[in-house]
């Protein structure tokens, strides 16, 4: 049986049904400074939806005869895709749901591109300018909504956990959604999803109608985890680090479920920003929660953050073990006081832009053999500053393990080396060996090989 669409042409709506002939021709430019590869990349991991599959480099071979092109006519503008995954399709006409995720790549691609990065308007050489960019993007988005109530939950976690912590966590989002809360993931499977299902039901038995299903991405990761059925509003940012800032400005509150490297960055990433001392006193709650099972994954958490950053850390952080209705309702309870915060000081309900984010932790980490190896991993620094490095290091390794970019490095170069003081190193060396033994690192982690080393001081003498 044929397992693709051979060719399907598709008319976009909105605003994408009047796309200039030079955008056009940005999406179908195969070179480097064209869009046609980011598209491809996005738009085969969108139509991919439901799969197991993480791994970019993968998808891509697998489907390498895929392909993407954008034609202004007359009467408007067509997409024309051949040899489309099927199971994107019911008799033969994409899902409606898919159709909207594929328009927000070709939305936001655009829009970052040509408005903000190189528009000349935004100087994103500075803090403030990367910031004021991650608004605009995410506003085009429609993800920016005035005169609503501090009401957003994120939820982090992994897309490789068991069926029981899916559960727990859907269970979590019923809780959350039957106290009127919307939900903003990472979009993809696992903890991503599952908040959300579980939220849509809360939400039908409350018959609140305008629950918000919001998934941020990155062309680097969109493949692993690509945008579940249940996310309404999608909007991809330019890079890693404008999603995890995005998160956190729009964000009220944060729930994180177990997960692997990529919740340890998240993780990490938020506690670079609440440790620096001009953010103490904004309050931002944030829970790590899950089932009893889930209960020695997060005691290896607790101890590696005590391990490396200290016990001002770890007294940022509460666990609650199996008691999901006294998350949501701390969440709701934490909600108000975000907006009498808000309130007092004049900022925004929909955008925290109070928040201080250095320009180390704005700009793009690009994971190379060297630049993983410079990690300053020591104890001789700023814990915020510490925080930041340690989330670069696992930044490194999710890449590695799923994005294209990063599994060709490692097929090239071997694994990452990663140096440090020892008990940092030992410290990493023990959490990243339970993901292994928890099988967290991947969707198809049975036969696992990992793509770093963790290398002490000690180890060259």
């Amino acid at each position: 049986m044929n397992t693709d669409i051979d060719e399907v042409i598709i008319r976009p709506q909105g605003s994408l049904q009047i796309l200039s002939y030079q955008e056009a021709s940005q999406l179908c430019d195969v070179s480097q400074s064209g869009l046609n590869e980011l598209l491809r990349q996005c738009a085969l991991a969108v139509l991919n939806t439901g799969s197991n599959e993480d791994n970019m480099l993968t998808l891509l071979n697998k489907y390498s005869d895929f392909d993407i092109k954008v034609s202004v006519k007359g009467r408007g503008v067509q997409l024309i895709i051949k040899n489309a995954p099927r199971h994107a399709f019911v008799d033969n006409e994409l899902i409606i749901g898919l159709k909207e995720h594929l328009f927000a790549v070709i939305r936001d691609l655009l829009y970052a591109r040509n408005d903000v990065l190189e528009s000349g308007h935004f100087d994103i050489t500075r803090s403030h300018g990367i910031t004021n960019a991650i608004f605009h993007i995410a506003r085009n988005a429609g993800l920016v909504k005035p005169n609503v109530l501090p009401n957003i939950v994120v939820c982090w976690g992994g897309h490789s956990i068991s069926e029981d912590e899916y559960q727990y966590s859907k269970h979590l989002g019923y809780e959350l959604g039957l106290r009127n809360i919307d939900i903003c993931t990472g979009c993809g499977p696992g903890v991503m999803k599952a908040p959300m299902k579980g939220a849509l039901l809360g939400h039908g038995k409350q018959r609140y109608q305008e629950g918000r299903y919001i998934g941020i991405t990155e062309p680097g990761i969109i493949a692993a985890e690509a945008p579940n059925a249940f996310v309404t509003e999608l909007c991809i940012m330019p890079d890693i680090e404008k999603r995890l800032e995005a998160f956190v400005r729009l964000g009220h509150g944060i729930v994180i479920f177990p997960g692997g490297a990529g919740t340890m960055e998240e993780l990490l990433y938020l506690l670079s920003i609440l440790l620096h001392p001009e953010n103490r006193n904004i309050p931002l709650p944030v829970v790590l929660s899950g089932n009893e099972a889930s209960r020695g994954y997060f005691d290896a958490i607790i101890d590696f953050i005590s391990d490396t950053l200290g016990p001002e850390a770890c007294e940022l952080l509460e666990v609650i073990i199996d008691h999901p209705r006294d998350v949501a309702t701390k969440m709701k309870t934490a909600m108000e006081t975000v907006r009498q915060d808000r309130k007092a000081s004049s900022d925004a309900y929909y955008f925290n832009w109070r928040l201080k984010l250095e320009l180390d932790q704005q700009q793009p980490f690009i994971p190379t053999h060297e630049s993983m190896h410079n990690l300053n991993l020591h104890k001789n620094q700023p814990i915020h500053h510490l925080a930041s490095q340690l989330r670069k290091a696992f930044s490194g390794i999710v890449a590695g393990n799923v994005k294209a970019d990063g599994i060709r490095e490692i097929e090239k170069h071997g694994p990452f080396k990663i140096v440090g003081d020892p008990v940092i190193m030992k410290a990493m060396d023990r959490l990243l060996q339970k993901f292994v033994d928890q099988k967290r690192m991947k969707l198809d982690a049975s036969d696992y090989n990992p793509c770093y080393t963790i290398e002490h001081p000690e180890d060259h003498l």
